[in-house]
């Protein structure tokens, strides 16, 4: 049956439309991206397969575009259409912070640094530049690989602080094996940076470690 022929109330789109689209399901978000299904599956069908054969929703956003055209129904064009996506809702959650005061936010904070980093498969090191008033002008990933007090430079984050006459910054990292919780070796980078910052005047507000399902703060833990 296809789904022009289901309720109303039951077709993804409609339901979206008149209860919002936090109430659908994976498979019914991914339908209405999908828009239709192949010889004998409905969108929704298609959509279901498509989250048992990636092991859900997350794998299949993640995906690389070799792996994601493997699916079926799926090709470059709907690899392309995903990925501005995701990049539209990227620069949604930049704009929102940007628009008023970062440390007033720290779930929106949360929500940008799962987006920019989670994905990536090896430790990326970044860097939130705040104005006087904390808000954002600027977010830049900067070193990248196994982190260790010598492979962050000061320096770098020194001059890039100055480029934008920043007044306080948010170191954020990644842990690739999904455990959002600081090392030794993070803590020491931390302290490092915090010490070289201090002699510009420029406040270390938060470093905060993404991970599989959380994103850690260390200044709620008052690690700094």
């Amino acid at each position: 049956m296809s789904i022009t022929d289901w309720p109303e109330a039951e077709r993804p789109r409609e339901k979206l439309l008149l209860q919002g689209a936090q109430v659908l399901s994976d498979a019914e978000l991914l339908a209405i991206f999908l828009r239709v299904g192949c010889a004998g599956k409905s969108a929704v069908d298609l959509a279901r397969e498509l989250l048992i054969n990636f092991g859900g929703l997350r794998p299949l956003l993640e995906s690389s575009q070799e792996e994601f055209c493997r699916g079926l129904g799926l090709g470059s064009a709907k690899y392309a259409q995903l990925q501005a996506v995701l990049e539209m809702s990227r620069r949604h959650l930049s704009a929102s912070l940007q628009a008023g005061d970062v440390m007033s936010s720290p779930g929106l904070v949360r929500d940008f640094l799962r987006a920019k980093l989670r994905h990536h498969n090896r430790e990326v090191f970044a860097v939130m530049f705040l104005d006087s008033q904390n808000q954002l002008l600027a977010y830049e990933e900067i070193f990248f690989g196994t982190l260790d007090s010598a492979s962050v430079y000061p320096r770098e984050i020194i001059m890039r602080v100055l480029h934008y006459k920043s007044a306080a910054v948010i170191f954020a990292h990644n842990h690739p094996s999904g455990i959002a919780e600081p090392s030794q070796a993070d803590q020491r980078i931390t302290k490092r940076l915090q010490s070289a910052l201090e002699l510009i005047d420029v406040s270390v507000l938060d470093h905060m470690i993404v991970g599989d399902q959380s994103v850690m703060s260390f200044a709620e833990r008052g690690l700094i």
